[in-house]
């Protein structure tokens, strides 16, 4: 890791499917692992009315009017310092999926 950061990109040629794509790139994960995103500020919490995959496809096809609609109603938050502050040393595992350059995720009951 350089001092940039962690980079999420997929490197050479692949012909998958969006959805195949996606399904590589989401996973289980602790704070550790979205702590340097959001610290990045690229990391977005996805309200439980939305699918992660969701979220994907709409950035991946770069649908702006629908994610700032859902900016806008709180169905996906930058995550800031404050709220990284309540996960910081704990054990909380999240349902995360990487959609270069961003990390959008939501906490496992």
């Amino acid at each position: 890791m350089t001092s940039e950061g962690m980079r999420y990109g997929m490197l050479g040629v692949d012909h998958s499917t969006t959805d195949e794509k996606l399904a590589k790139y989401k996973g289980v994960v602790s704070w550790d692992y979205l702590s340097g995103p959001q610290k990045n500020g690229v990391l977005y919490f996805v309200g439980p009315g939305l699918a992660l995959e969701e979220v994907g496809v709409a950035v991946v096809r770069d649908e702006s009017d629908q994610v700032k609609a859902w900016l806008k109603s709180g169905d996906l938050v930058l995550l800031e310092e404050i709220h990284a502050a309540q996960w910081q040393g704990s054990d909380q595992e999240f349902e995360a999926l990487v959609v270069s350059p961003f990390v959008f995720c939501r906490p496992l009951s």
